[in-house]
C-alpha cells in the first residue's frame, strides 16, 4: 500500500430521496462545482458528531426548505465507489423521505433551485450517482 493510499481522505454524507405519493422526486439544481447547474438529491457533508440520518435531515431543510424528522427517513443504503465524486473520495448514506404533494419548497444553501420532479420524466443527467441512488429508492416503491 502506498502513502497516498493510507493517508487518503475519506469525507462522509448523506443524501435524501423525497418523494411524494403521487411520484414526484425533490431536486436541487447546484449552485456550486463539481457539477454545477446539473439536478442532485438535497445532500452534504455529514458534521461531527452528528449522525448521518440528522445530517440528511439537516441537509434537506437547508437546501429546500423542507423539514422532516431524522426518524422519519428510511434508510436506502450507502454508496462508495472510489470515483463516485470528482472532488476525492465520498462515501453517503442515502434516506428515503415521504412528503405531501403540496409541500412548499425553498431553496437555500448550496442549492439555486429545488423543484418536484416526475418520476417518469426526470432531468436527463443526475449528478454525481445519484440515479444509482433513486432507482435503488423507488425499486421497491409501489
Amino acid at each position: 500500500m502506498s502513502d497516498t493510499e493510507m493517508l487518503q481522505t475519506i469525507r462522509y454524507t448523506a443524501d435524501v430521496v423525497a418523494l411524494t405519493p403521487e411520484g414526484n422526486v425533490l431536486l436541487i439544481e447546484r449552485g456550486w462545482p463539481p457539477c454545477e447547474g446539473t439536478w442532485a438529491l438535497p445532500g452534504g457533508h455529514v458534521d461531527p458528531g452528528e449522525t448521518s440520518r440528522a445530517a440528511a435531515a439537516r441537509e434537506l431543510a437547508e437546501e429546500t426548505g423542507v423539514d422532516v424528522t431524522a426518524d422519519a427517513l428510511r434508510p436506502i443504503g450507502v454508496w462508495d465507489t472510489p470515483d463516485r465524486d470528482p472532488r476525492g473520495r465520498y462515501i453517503t448514506a442515502a434516506y428515503a423521505a415521504a412528503v405531501p404533494a403540496d409541500t412548499t419548497l425553498s431553496a437555500g444553501d448550496d442549492a439555486r433551485t429545488a423543484r418536484w420532479w416526475p418520476l417518469d420524466d426526470l432531468p436527463e443527467r443526475l449528478s454525481f450517482d445519484h440515479a444509482d441512488i433513486l432507482r435503488a429508492a423507488t425499486a421497491s416503491t409501489p
